[in-house]
């Protein structure tokens, strides 16, 4: 089952309270899966395609793109691949090395039992997402240490498989100038990352959007961005893994997740030049 971007149907928020399962039951619950998808996920690889554009009014006046594979070398480690990486045309942002590591890292959010220590976990409600059944919690940090990224936003969770299959938020912290004028800015926009179902068993990211304006000082700045993640192969390190308590199978490559580009929302951080 696919949660497609193109034709995503969201019904009205139900705010009542979940039936036969409480809220802390289904964070413990997701965030469970969420670190047994972190270890599947390393297992896989993939490759993401990266194109984030800066826009005057409705025309394109910058751009950045990148095309890489995730893969695995003889000895099991997990390597990146550069495919395509033309010289950028970004004239009124510069890339920076937070923007590059939420490219990578930081959209396909992973919740992991381990991090929720780490924040603050709200139940908002269940929401109708395509044919899923979602709860539905607003996530933020409960605090930011130096050199961490985190994510500040809302999480949807299959009421069936109790993953995320859909996150909209932003990366913090931002980087803003001190009341005296001094220092560098970096901000960083709303987007919204989809999951897809990868051999039956794993919602892995599929497609990010961003849409946004970032708010510099003395100028304001449009921009756009999608990251695609494709072709989901399973390489299988040599160590073992487990997922819902089961030593996952030397399996041969996986399916392809099926994807339709387009949905709405926003991309990552950047600063001026």
């Amino acid at each position: 089952m696919l949660l497609s971007p193109a034709i995503a149907d969201e019904g009205p928020l139900d705010t009542s309270q979940p039936k036969g399962i409480t809220s802390e039951e289904i964070i413990q619950k997701f965030t469970a899966k969420e670190k047994d998808f972190r270890q599947a996920l390393d297992q896989y690889g993939y490759r993401e395609e990266v194109k984030l554009q800066t826009l005057e009014g409705d025309t394109v006046d910058g751009e950045f793109q990148e095309v890489f594979d995730i893969s695995f070398d003889d000895e099991g480690h997990r390597v990146r691949n550069m495919v395509f990486a033309p010289e950028p045309s970004l004239t009124r942002i510069s890339m920076t090395r937070e923007d590059l590591d939420d490219m990578e890292n930081g959209f396909p959010l992973v919740l992991t039992s381990d991090q929720i220590s780490q924040y603050n976990i709200l139940y908002v409600g269940q929401q109708q997402e395509d044919e899923l059944h979602c709860y539905v919690f607003d996530v933020a940090p409960k605090a930011i240490e130096k050199n961490k990224r985190y994510f500040q936003g809302r999480i949807w969770v299959d009421d069936h498989d109790f993953q995320i299959v859909k996150s909209y938020g932003r990366m913090v912290p931002e980087t803003h100038l001190s009341k005296h004028g001094r220092g560098q800015e970096n901000l960083f926009p709303q987007f919204t990352t989809y999951r897809g179902q990868v051999d039956n068993k794993y919602w892995f990211p599929i497609y990010t959007r961003a849409d946004d304006t970032l708010h510099f000082t003395g100028q304001d700045v449009k921009i756009r961005e999608i990251v695609k993640y494709k072709d989901y192969k399973y390489f299988g390190a040599k160590s073992k893994i487990t997922f819902n308590g089961q030593e996952l199978p030397k399996a041969p490559d996986a399916q392809n997740a099926d994807q339709k580009p387009d949905a709405q929302t926003p991309p990552p951080a950047q600063k001026p030049n």
